[in-house]
């Protein structure tokens, strides 16, 4: 499983680094150590974190995830598979975007909850990269 530094959470969560930091000195997301010391916090927790904090709103809300290229960096918070298609959901900040894509695209990608991904938006069309 992908485990994340305290700066990647933060830039995932849409908040400073500092907020994800005290955050996790306050025991609301799980973290632990790896061989050189620094904190990380596992993909799962932090994708369940991702999702617990959006739905209470206390995201950072001056923060824009739209670009040029509207790509939403986030963190895959669901995924529902069918015999031949699926459903993604990814928390990008504040954003919750869900895109439905064929069951081989996902399995392609290797899309697991807790993995880094983006979605990127065309019209009414949700494309996810793997990063």
């Amino acid at each position: 499983m992908q485990s994340y530094t305290i700066g990647q959470a933060a830039r995932l969560l849409g908040v400073s680094p500092d907020t994800a930091r005290r955050w996790a000195d306050a025991g609301r997301v799980a973290t632990h150590r790896d061989e050189g010391g620094r904190r990380l916090i596992d993909g799962r927790d932090l994708a369940a974190f991702s999702a617990e904090i959006a739905q209470a709103g206390q995201g950072d809300e001056e923060v824009s995830y739209t670009s040029a290229r509207n790509a939403f960096p986030g963190i895959v918070t669901a995924i529902k598979l069918g015999d031949i298609a699926a459903q993604v959901e990814i928390q990008a900040g504040p954003h919750r975007l869900v895109s439905l894509l064929t069951r081989e695209a996902v399995e392609e990608l290797g899309l697991e909850v807790g993995m880094q991904a983006t979605a990127r938006v065309k019209s009414t069309s949700v494309h996810i990269d793997r990063v």
